[in-house]
């Protein structure tokens, strides 16, 4: 999930639902070549298998997988050399049934309509103690929902990913973070502390009827669960790391032991950001009684995939490890997902024995400085992806977002080149695929983005390697991935930051503010003549995007006399997470640097920009900036700068021009490339050339 230190400031920023409905889609003018990328994506008449072809299952344990095939239903589904145990539903392409064998079981699927056949594919099961044996793909309800996500909204979506993602290979529908609060609402980003959470007579977590009708009863998630397996989806949830608080407070019985959950809790570990949970003593039986039971209830749920929060940092080792066991023992294959990052790269041995996946980055969210910031990130974690453990590189915000999530119901805010680089760099570097728009809500193009077969084999290569950087030239930079019939997938990527500040044409700059000088700096300026004005708080070269700036008693002078900025309506502002609000400091309180409190500001996160049209006659600027207690009270970031433009700072973009030498991908004479967004042969070629726009991708397959 998502998360900030305080939910005050996030509230505001929410819109209601009957608002989100009012934004219209931004990509109905598309460009000729963004046309053919949406036309490339449309699925033919006759059938054509996509998706993995190979499988991890553990033994005795219930398999289900749904043939990915596009095409027009009806089809009809056939198989031969299916192992024993297992069995094929000829109308829908759902296999189901249990292996008792540990081995590789190969199998010929076919598929037939009324416009062709699409027969002999060759998928392999291998039964064993691995999962995930290639990358994940699904969809996940927080990027929309928050934490109040309810049964109607997951049943749309699953119908919509049923409809439209799975004959593609998608097949992971993930519940969110805290749905066991009854009332959740609007994004209660740090969850409502105190209050009485749905569980059973043993201190379990379990989904609240009024949200959930189907799991009145002590049903659980079962009801649900059935329905996606149905439709031959797997079924996740996301759980908090630990034990609750007030089955400690009860001290409820660990179900299936002589424990009670005083016994498996350590009260002195707690999540910074959610009120719910203590920790676990996974070194004491008790801890992993705990873990054994709530694994046990969720494979009886029916659960395929489970994301735990709270592990990854700080990383908790022994509650890793726990959780890990009690999955092995639990009955059920269920995919292990860690969470949130930065998963630091020194325990990258450790998790890849552990969990399925785990987050490299922090949270992901819809601005070009995550996806700058994740590249960095992932060069740190080449060579550690492989069949069974993925890196992760968070979320996918496109499409609509934010319905009751972090801030307003909005069209995602990457550019369209931005979309087409995010999904080729996942594909690229193997990162699991976790969709976070409302599905129902989809255009074309976001649909189109999801549903290119060739970029999403390439994520699927059985191989399993990630891409590595091969090449930088200027603000190119090439990212090359072998794939299993020995070409490579290629992506060329104009990171040239348009987003960038120009430092030059600022006319103050402060000194680096950190935590141990935090301000306030007072600022005095002229800016006669000036007809706009910029505010900007840098990240100070860390690049960490949490530091809470504060810009106190700005005033702008007139002919008139002064005049409170706040009192003015700024044309545009960033953040480094949400909008900046005025008054308060970003996570909703008062702004306080150093001690010092004010009624008059502007809070932001850094990076920010904030943009005014000043009032004719300006003469003079004023004010005093440092960093807000918030910030300083964190334990990372804290380094800042603050900058006053009267010019634009950005610098233009520019296309760039990227030059592949095949040198550079151990490759000699003419090759053969293919446009994958495009689905189009180029022609062979010893040199390849291509501009790309700023934040774009051009992703190819080349080979001999």
């Amino acid at each position: 999930m998502k998360k900030f230190i305080l939910a005050a400031a996030l509230l505001v920023a929410i819109a209601t639902v009957s608002q989100a409905a009012e934004i219209s889609s931004p990509n109905t003018i598309l460009t000729s070549l963004e046309q053919q990328l949406v036309a490339a994506t449309k699925a033919e008449a006759a059938p054509q298998f996509n998706g993995a072809r190979v499988i991890g299952l553990r033994p005795n344990t219930p398999l289900i997988y749904s043939l990915a095939v596009s095409g027009e239903r009806p089809i009809s589904f056939s198989a031969k050399n299916l192992p024993t145990g297992l069995k094929l539903d000829s109308k829908t392409g759902i296999i189901s049934g249990t292996l008792k064998q540990v081995g590789e079981f190969t199998f010929y699927a076919t598929a037939k309509n009324s416009a062709g056949n699409a027969g002999a594919a060759e998928i392999k099961i291998i039964c064993g103690d691995q999962l995930a044996l290639t990358p994940p793909m699904g969809w996940n309800s927080y990027d929309t929902f928050g934490d109040s996500v309810t049964e109607a909204e997951m049943r749309a979506n699953i119908d919509w990913f049923k409809t439209h993602l799975q004959p593609l290979g998608w097949d992971y529908v993930v519940v969110d973070y805290r749905w066991y609060d009854p009332g959740a609402h609007d994004n209660n980003a740090n969850g409502r502390a105190g209050a009485k959470l749905t569980a059973d007579e043993f201190g379990r977590l379990m989904p609240s009827p009024n949200r959930f009708p189907t799991a009145t009863n002590g049903a659980g998630f079962k009801p649900l669960a059935d329905y996606a397996h149905s439709l031959g989806l797997k079924f996740g949830i996301h759980v908090m790391r630990g034990i609750p608080r007030q089955s400690v407070f009860a001290n409820t019985p660990v179900e299936g032991s002589s424990f009670h959950a005083a016994d498996a809790a350590d009260t002195n570990s707690k999540c910074v950001w959610c009120p719910d949970m203590f920790g676990v003593d996974a070194t004491k039986p008790a801890g992993q009684a705990w873990y054994d039971s709530i694994l046990r209830l969720y494979a009886g749920w029916g659960v395929d995939f489970i994301k735990v929060d709270d592990l990854s940092r700080p990383y908790s080792t022994a509650e890793i490890e726990a959780i890990h066991r009690a999955i092995e023992k639990c009955g059920r294959s269920i995919v292990f997902s860690t969470s949130p990052g930065e998963t630091p790269v020194t325990s990258a041995a450790h998790i890849s024995a552990q969990a399925n996946m785990w987050r490299m980055s922090d949270d992901f969210w819809d601005n070009w400085k995550f996806i700058d910031h994740n590249l960095d990130l992932m060069l740190a974690w080449r060579g550690v992806a492989g069949p069974g453990h993925w890196p992760d590189a968070d979320m996918i915000p496109l499409g609509k977002i934010g319905k009751r999530s972090v801030g307003k119901s909005r069209w995602t805010a990457f550019t369209r080149d931005e979309q087409i680089t995010l999904m080729s760099l996942w594909a690229v570097v193997s990162s699991p695929l976790m969709l976070g728009m409302n599905l129902p809500e989809n255009d074309d193009w976001t649909t189109a983005l999801l549903s290119n077969p060739e970029v999403l084999a390439v994520n699927q290569d059985p191989l399993g390697k990630a891409a590595v950087r091969v090449a930088v030239d200027n603000k190119i930079e090439v990212w090359s991935k072998t794939l299993t019939d020995g070409s490579q997938a290629v992506a060329l990527i104009n990171r040239g930051n348009a987003s960038d500040i120009d430092e030059a044409r600022a006319i103050f700059k402060s000194p680096l503010v950190t935590r141990s000088s935090p301000g306030p700096i007072n600022i005095d300026l002229d800016i006669t003549g000036a007809k706009k004005l910029w505010l900007v708080v840098d990240d100070g070269g860390d690049s960490y995007d949490c530091d809470h700036a504060d810009w106190l008693e700005p005033k702008i002078f007139t002919a008139d006399g002064e005049k409170k900025l706040t009192s003015l309506k700024w044309k545009s502002a960033t953040a480094g997470w949400q909008k900046p609000l005025v008054n308060r400091s970003v996570s909703g309180g008062a702004l306080t640097v150093a001690g010092e409190t004010s009624a008059d500001g502007i809070g932001t996160h850094a990076p920010s920009v904030i943009e005014y049209n000043l009032p004719a006659g300006s003469t003079r600027f004023t004010a005093r900036a440092g960093l807000d207690i918030g910030g300083t009270s964190q334990n990372n970031g804290a380094t800042v700068h603050f900058l006053v433009f009267t010019s634009d700072p950005h610098p233009p973009a520019k296309t760039a021009t990227a030059n592949l030498s095949f040198s550079s991908l151990g490759l000699n004479g003419k090759q053969k490339v293919r446009d994958l967004w495009l689905r189009k042969d180029l022609p062979p070629t010893e040199n390849f050339s291509a501009e790309i726009p700023p934040h774009g991708c051009m992703l190819l397959k080349v080979q001999p």
